[in-house]
């Protein structure tokens, strides 16, 4: 006990450096996906990719081949627009906040493969990858 009351910033230190390196494994919990994963799913393993935005929003630029369906359809609409459950499904959004929110919903219906690309379509853009519009 001595030690710990004589060394105790030591000890806060080694604490707060620990907690700073598991920070990122923390964070990446919801199952983030870089943009060039993102590629290599799409071209190796032909993933899906859907996209979670409003159909406006869809429109003015989407990662090309996405499929849109709105975030508040997507319990009764993916299994018509993906019904092979067994590939791998890329959920984007503009930011990623409504992917990560879809990703429960997608693995409910049975979408085990299904990802969020981290920081949604903002990273898509900032890693050169092509757009489409409508």
């Amino acid at each position: 006990m001595k030690f710990l009351i004589d060394n105790w910033m030591l000890i806060s230190v080694a604490f707060v450096s620990g907690a700073l390196l598991m920070w990122p494994a923390v964070q990446g919990a919801g199952g983030g996906l870089t943009a060039a994963g993102a590629v290599q799913l799409i071209n190796r393993e032909k993933a899906v990719v859907v996209d979670v935005c409003e159909a406006e929003e869809f429109a003015q630029a989407h990662v090309g081949g996405a499929r849109n369906v709105p975030v508040g359809q997507l319990e009764q609409r993916l299994p018509e627009v993906v019904k092979n459950k067994t590939v791998p499904l890329i959920l984007v959004c503009s930011t990623g906040a409504r992917a990560g929110r879809a990703l429960p919903m997608a693995k409910k219906l049975g979408y085990e493969k299904a990802q969020v690309l981290a920081g949604g379509l903002k990273s898509w853009k900032d890693a050169n990858l092509p757009l489409e519009k409508s």
